[in-house]
């Protein structure tokens, strides 16, 4: 078996945030190493894991789990979530007869929030969550991770519908896009995303105009109601519908999900907005 410097020695989420930025990358590999290792003999989700190792330490360590809830969508993305929740020296039984789960599971784990088998249910309830949060006077978020191949079912519409009528102001949706489900995703909904991320990011622009429209001397700042009217409407260019925000979130991104300083930057940012959001 793999020595590991860090990875062993993670028991919970506040183990994780003593770890400098050099030394999360270190923990990044080793949970890929373990990952592929385990599987290798196993059996398992290996591509989907794979895929949110950067994403699964940033959320970690910018949030409170389980304070924080997080909700993943579908359950095979969460085996780096499972290594650093408390299951290393059980990972090696994932999927074998009285092993861990391959999925959240609530009796392994108080950071498994919602048992998630397959897709599409994460925003309808995180959002239930969300509203229960809010109803008791709590600030803790709830983050609902959804693969780009579960969003493109009815019920993940329906999710976001109901987001943006309610607007919860302590939710967050990250839709994890790596263009591909059991098999390569097909349909509009996934042409869609694939205009999203070939274009110039909406939020690199609206950064763009309003450091122009702030440079105009003495009357930059008189003129940013204008500079937000000119955003929407370069917004409506350069993202082919705006869907998201048409629907009542506020959108972020696309941002590159194995890049993790960027990730940790960009979720403490939208930590501190209120919601709904979706990072993209």
């Amino acid at each position: 078996m793999s020595a590991f410097k860090f990875l062993g020695k993670i028991n919970n989420p506040d183990d994780l945030k003593k770890l400098s930025y050099d030394d999360l990358k270190v923990l990044s590999q080793e949970i890929r190493d373990k990952i592929i290792e385990t599987t290798s003999v196993t059996g398992g989700h290996v591509a989907p894991s794979l895929g949110t190792v950067e994403l699964t330490i940033a959320l970690h360590y910018v949030f409170n789990s389980p304070k924080d809830k997080l909700l993943w969508d579908v359950g095979h993305q969460s085996y780096p979530h499972k290594l650093l929740t408390g299951r290393f020296d059980r990972f090696d039984t994932i999927r074998q007869f009285k092993g861990i789960s391959g999925f959240p599971k609530r009796c392994e784990s108080e950071h498994d929030i919602l048992e998630t088998g397959h897709s599409s249910t994460s925003i309808s309830a995180g959002l239930g969550l969300a509203m229960a949060e809010l109803l008791k006077g709590s600030r803790n978020k709830v983050i609902s991770i959804i693969g780009d191949g579960a969003m493109t079912a009815g019920m993940a519409f329906e999710g976001l519908n109901q987001t943006g009528g309610l607007k919860p102001k302590n939710f967050i949706i990250i839709l994890n896009d790596n263009a591909m489900s059991i098999s390569k995703n097909v349909g509009a909904f996934s042409s869609y995303l694939s205009r999203i991320i070939s274009a110039k990011s909406y939020n690199e622009i609206k950064d763009d105009i309003e450091e122009l429209v702030l440079k105009i001397p003495s009357l930059g700042s008189k003129f940013m109601n204008i500079g937000r009217k000119i955003q929407e409407s370069v917004k409506h260019l350069f993202i082919p519908g705006a869907i998201f925000e048409e629907l009542g979130l506020r959108y972020f991104g696309p941002i590159n999900g194995h890049d993790l300083g960027e990730l940790i930057s960009i979720l403490y940012k939208i930590k501190e907005i209120d919601g709904p959001i979706l990072l993209h």
